[in-house]
């Protein structure tokens, strides 16, 4: 579901100071993946990978996309993430996956992203720092 646009900064992971602003980017919950226009990504020489994705379009259509790998920074998060070749007709679209390696959620009634808050640890964790005591 797209809900709102928000500003990303997508960067080149082999080289951060190549990297483009991509305005307008639809937070989209009903979205996995990343899409950024091919047109950002090839400014900052994110190479496409062997690997094409087949997807199936809203209206049930299926189509091929390129793959790669970029750094996404939505304001103080950053994650990174496989990002799709947007083309011309797609929108571009921040998924689920990279909200969630930025520790971000969606908050309907602002209109905004928020901090997740903390992120659960391993079990084991606990008991380490206890010397193994409960």
């Amino acid at each position: 579901m797209g809900l709102f646009n928000v500003s990303c900064l997508i960067a080149n992971p082999q080289d951060r100071t190549r990297s483009a602003r991509a305005p307008k980017v639809r937070v989209d919950t009903g979205s996995e993946l990343t899409w950024i226009k091919q047109k950002h990504l090839e400014k900052i020489g994110v190479e496409p990978e062997e690997k094409k994705l087949r997807l199936i379009t809203a209206d049930g259509g299926e189509i091929v996309r390129s793959i790669g790998f970029a750094i996404i920074r939505v304001g103080e998060e950053i994650t990174i993430d496989e990002v799709v070749f947007a083309q011309k007709s797609d929108f571009q679209r921040l998924g689920t996956r990279a909200l969630e390696g930025m520790n971000l959620k969606v908050d309907l009634r602002n209109k905004k992203l928020i901090g997740a808050g903390p992120i659960a640890a391993a079990g084991n964790v606990i008991q380490i720092a206890n010397g193994g005591k409960r």
